[in-house]
């Protein structure tokens, strides 16, 4: 049986090395400041390197808030179908300013959300096996609130689709 162990970090101390090495962490993909933080404590670096070479990744523009939120926002409503609670809910964890949530939630269309959440609904509908349409309806409506949507919204659209 084969047991895997995680590899210890590799520790960098040189704040030059880790700013080439953030460089690249980050032009990979958005990111935000906060997971950079985290990155550059894991390698070993001290406070004070830590915020300077934030500072110079914001500078270079290879970090930026605004860009990652909008970015996130609009990556987990088209691709994964979460709603905007579960979104802003993640945005706050990564510590993201109100005002770059703001510009976030802005990147979503209005009627796509709505026509996104009723087709969750609908193509969750036809998976559940349920002959009582309160029980169907409860299970419907803890599905989407788990995927992050508003309750008004989902009671509003199991409501109408009762014809």
């Amino acid at each position: 049986m084969f047991v895997f162990e995680k590899k210890p970090a590799i520790k960098i101390t040189d704040p030059h090395l880790a700013l080439m090495k953030m460089q690249s962490w980050c032009a990979y993909q958005e990111r935000c400041q906060q997971d950079a933080r985290n990155k550059l404590f894991e390698l070993g670096l001290w406070p004070e390197a830590v915020e300077n070479i934030i500072v110079k990744l914001i500078e270079d523009n290879f970090l930026n808030e605004e860009r990652f939120a909008t970015t996130f926002a609009r990556g987990k409503f088209t691709i994964k179908k979460w709603g905007r609670i579960k979104i802003k809910q993640e945005l706050k964890q990564k510590r993201v300013g109100d005002y770059c949530l703001k510009k976030a939630m802005q990147q979503i269309d209005e009627t796509e959300y709505m026509a996104t959440l009723k087709k969750l609904i609908d193509s969750k509908r036809k998976l559940i096996k349920e002959k009582s349409p309160i029980k169907l309806n409860y299970k419907l409506m803890n599905y989407v609130l788990s995927k992050g949507y508003e309750k008004d919204l989902v009671f509003d659209i199991l409501n109408n689709k009762e014809d």
